[in-house]
């Protein structure tokens, strides 16, 4: 399994959020910014519009299971945000690491096989 750090710092969400590039999903929304650590770091942010503490507690492991998925394949030196949507709870974590790879490829973070 890929290991990677986490976001914690309200300033560090912030500059994500304001520089970052998102992308929008039913699920979830992703944000993914350059970073100058040259490490992988993951942020993940769940509101209480998504349920009871079980509820959001259960979005946060589908995001950190279906970015372990894709985290091997990334270029290092990446923030990512990830914010949890009511649809959430309907959705496996293959779902989402498939659209999450989708924008990641877009983007061209993923790294390239060949």
């Amino acid at each position: 399994m890929y290991c990677f750090k986490k976001l914690k710092l309200n300033l560090e969400f912030r500059r994500i959020y304001g520089r970052g590039r998102s992308f929008v999903q039913p699920a979830f929304v992703a944000y993914a910014l350059k970073n100058k650590s040259g490490n992988v770091r993951l942020g993940i942010t769940v509101s209480k519009k998504i349920g009871g503490a079980v509820q959001r507690n259960r979005a946060k492991r589908l995001l950190t299971a279906a970015f372990s998925q894709v985290a091997g394949e990334l270029c290092s030196g990446y923030d990512f945000v990830l914010v949890a949507r009511t649809r959430i709870l309907k959705t496996k974590s293959t779902e989402i690491a498939a659209s999450l790879r989708k924008f990641l490829t877009e983007e061209g973070i993923i790294k390239n096989n060949a």
